[in-house]
């Protein structure tokens, strides 16, 4: 049975640092769940509500982060084109031939790194690479890692050389 997908308002994230593990998880799978819903729009179409009212089922509010999810599904599909732009001369291919899984994890990574900078460059892309090793194509992890590690550098330049001086 799906739910309706509540407003920010009735949920509150949790921090992306100091956040508990069940916080994390929450999160993680916050983010497994926007990738099934973005892959679905990638193919198929539709609207941001209707999808993730399709997935969000109430199995899911139990174990899902559900403002993060609604926040990254909604916003991910909202600012798409806005994404694809950061990262598109990054990829060494056409968009079109990527697959649904690597394009709908850069969109979820470059939304991540572009709209919520309180989460770590790092955390951001390591979630990435973790769906990708979970649901993408055999090497598509590295592909994600090394087009989010050059956006991160691109958008979050600041915070990349400060991690690699050691002052973050």
């Amino acid at each position: 049975m799906a739910v309706k997908l509540p407003t920010s308002e009735q949920t509150t994230p949790a921090t992306a640092t100091g956040a508990s593990a069940g916080a994390r998880r929450a999160r993680r799978h916050a983010r497994a769940l926007a990738l099934q819903g973005l892959y679905g729009w990638l193919l198929a179409g539709g609207d941001a509500e209707s999808i993730g009212g399709r997935l969000l089922t109430a199995e899911q509010l139990a174990k899902v982060d559900v403002a993060f999810f609604r926040e990254l599904l909604c916003g991910t599909i909202g600012a798409a084109e806005e994404l694809r732009e950061e990262f598109g001369d990054l990829i060494d291919r056409p968009l079109t031939t990527l697959s649904p899984v690597e394009h709908a994890l850069l969109l979820i990574g470059a939304y991540e790194l572009k709209h919520r900078p309180e989460i770590p460059y790092k955390v951001a892309i390591n979630e990435a690479i973790e769906l990708a090793k979970i649901y993408g194509g055999t090497d598509g992890f590295r592909y994600v890692n090394g087009v989010l590690d050059k956006l991160a550098a691109r958008l979050r330049g600041t915070e990349v050389r400060a991690t690699e001086r050691g002052l973050a």
